[in-house]
């Protein structure tokens, strides 16, 4: 490869590669939905798990809530098209801040694994994950912190 090629290549990837790089990023955003809290209760309209509003039938596997009870945010999981499970997203044996993904929550620190319904499959946690009672109605997803 000439010198003058060499250049002109490193010149269009230094270019791309920010680009490149700002389009994986928002491939793999996590989803906080815009809640209600009162009294213990936090509520959330099931279209926060829409994806694209012109295309309604793609929907999230889960969305993130922030409650002001909690350090940590709630992770609310959509199991099918009516059940969701909420849990706290710290992990029972140390109380890192856990990963979402796949299916399951991970934690980065230790490498506890659990299902999407808060329950340990790997360790070191031995307890499954804090979960809220969660019910719905046809608009909206209702937690209950108490």
């Amino acid at each position: 490869m000439k010198r003058k090629e060499f250049l002109k290549t490193c010149g269009f990837g230094l270019v791309g590669l920010p680009f490149a790089a700002s389009l994986l990023q928002s491939c793999g955003g996590i989803h906080y939905a815009a809640a209600n809290e009162n009294n213990g209760v936090i509520t959330i309209a099931k279209s926060q798990f829409i994806i694209n509003p012109q295309k309604p039938e793609k929907l999230r596997e889960f969305v993130m809530v922030q409650s002001s009870r909690y350090k940590f945010p709630l992770c609310i999981y959509r199991t099918d098209s009516e059940n969701y499970v909420t849990s706290l997203m710290r992990c029972t044996h140390r109380g890192c801040e856990l990963n979402v993904g796949g299916g399951i929550y991970s934690c980065p620190c230790h490498g506890s694994e659990f299902t999407n319904d808060g329950t340990v499959m790997t360790g070191p946690a031995d307890e499954n994950l804090q979960t809220f009672t969660t019910n719905t109605d046809a608009e909206h997803i209702t937690i209950y912190l108490s």
